[in-house]
């Protein structure tokens, strides 16, 4: 069965092991093609939906003509025999000295069937059912090729514009970075923690502008809002230690070899504080000249926090 390489060792193959191959997969409605569109923004050479039959030649043909070539792939459900013979191939390809490196793009059933009602496509698998079915089994099917993956991102939050911002970020150096990334995430706990975040916090002990008269249909991206918070004593130690916080963490989590670390803000309604706190925290990262995406998950937010 092939599995994903834990530790990659020298291979005899002439292959650069610098450049692997990025194979993107999951489920329909996910943001494949945004990602794929992305990386050929960054210099990939991109391919959707490649019969696996011709996986192998195609890459022996691109190293062959430049083997420096970033190559990046869409392979899901509707690559004819993927699902059956991945493995193999996949195994195949080790074993010749390519690297690949899948990302495997999901998203919450709700979301997908609203991007599905949104863009009028039908599911692939969805001739004589219904979305929701369809998505259940297509699901159940990418089961074992998500456990093989060395990167699973949860687009639930991602409209396309951020999605591609996060997967320029990333994936536009392929080399080590000097500076591990940091991914500020605020939101709103009455939706639920973000499923990506790497470290959580909870800021709502701060005083709340949502029971503040001209404040409560306000956002934290507003200046009156901004003040309210962060005119607090508690608010100024807090950041105060956070900031402290994240600049011992990073070097720690970057010398253990983490390349990113999503952080995630949260207050009940992800309208006010988290987003203060969020915008404050990229400020002091842009200050300290650390690389950094920030996105507000739950704004715009029709009710209160």
């Amino acid at each position: 069965m092939y599995q994903k390489p834990a530790a990659r060792q020298q291979s005899q193959s002439p292959l650069p092991p610098a450049f692997p191959i990025l194979i993107i997969t999951g489920l329909s409605g996910s943001g494949k093609s945004t990602v794929l569109r992305a990386l050929e923004d960054v210099g990939y050479f991109c391919v959707d939906n490649l019969p696996l039959s011709l996986l192998q030649p195609f890459l022996h043909m691109q190293f062959e003509a430049d083997r420096n070539r970033r190559i990046a792939l869409v392979m899901d459900v509707r690559t004819q025999g993927f699902l059956q013979n991945y493995e193999q191939v996949f195994r195949l390809l080790e074993r010749e000295g390519f690297r690949l490196h899948l990302i495997f793009l999901e998203a919450g059933e709700a979301a997908l069937i609203r991007r599905f009602s949104q863009t009028r496509r039908q599911h692939p698998l969805a001739d004589q059912e219904s979305i929701s079915q369809a998505l259940k089994e297509e699901r159940q099917s990418l089961a074992g090729l998500r456990k093989l993956a060395h990167r699973i991102i949860d687009s639930s939050s991602y409209n396309p514009h951020q999605l591609r911002e996060l997967i320029k970020s990333q994936y536009s150096d392929l080399a080590p970075r000097e500076r591990m990334w940091l991914h500020l995430i605020s939101f709103a706990y009455k939706n639920g923690i973000p499923p990506e975040a790497d470290v959580v916090m909870d800021v709502r002990f701060l005083p709340n502008p949502y029971f503040e008269e001209g404040l409560t249909h306000l956002t934290g991206d507003d200046p009156r809002v901004r003040d309210f918070v962060m005119s607090k004593p508690e608010t100024q130690s807090f950041l105060e230690n956070l900031f402290r916080f994240i600049d011992f963490l990073l070097p720690l989590y970057q010398k253990e070899g983490k390349s990113q670390l999503t952080l995630a803000l949260g207050c009940t309604g992800g309208q006010h504080r988290s987003v203060v706190i969020a915008n404050a925290l990229g400020e002091h990262l842009a200050q300290e000249k650390l690389p950094f995406t920030l996105s507000h998950r739950d704004l715009p937010c029709t009710s209160g926090e």
